[in-house]
């Protein structure tokens, strides 16, 4: 058997925003929605008895390409101030797959994120060795995440 990797959750200021960004610009749904209390044993972050909101997010499919985001209710987490312009080390970069990545470039930008990169057209070369046509851009969510869209034209 072959391990899957099913979901990345992020941790954001607003869950509820967060979600509305998600919804909004890449036409994802609401899966989950509910509050936690942190163990303090598994997760890397906060303490034992901190109260959180996970909302989960799917695409298309049932399994794969879902989104989380973990709010901290209480306590607040610390947030940084500005939301990064760039991208570096330890950062994800998130790779959608759009039906129109100028319309998921409008929407994201409606909603106030920084557009890294308008949509332009692009050619790369696939895992088959052949070269495809797209229409790429990349831009920021509002919690400083990076996703590169793309369209693929041919």
């Amino acid at each position: 058997m072959v391990d899957i990797i099913k979901r990345t959750t992020l941790m954001v200021r607003d869950a509820e925003r967060a979600a509305h960004w998600y919804e909004t610009v890449f036409g994802m749904s609401r899966w989950m929605d509910v509050p936690f209390t942190l163990s303090g044993t598994q997760l890397a972050a906060g303490k034992k008895g901190d109260q959180t909101r996970l909302v989960i997010l799917k695409c298309d499919h049932d399994m794969i390409g879902m989104i989380g985001l973990l709010e901290w209710l209480d306590p607040k987490q610390d947030a940084p101030l500005e939301l990064p312009t760039k991208i570096g080390f330890g950062a994800p970069i998130f790779v959608v797959a759009a039906k129109d990545c100028r319309a998921s470039v409008e929407r994201a930008r409606a909603l106030g994120s920084f557009i890294y990169c308008e949509p332009c057209d692009s050619t790369v070369t696939g895992a088959d060795g052949n070269e495809k046509q797209l229409i790429a851009a990349s831009f920021f969510d509002l919690d400083g995440y990076f996703f590169e869209v793309n369209e693929h034209i041919k």
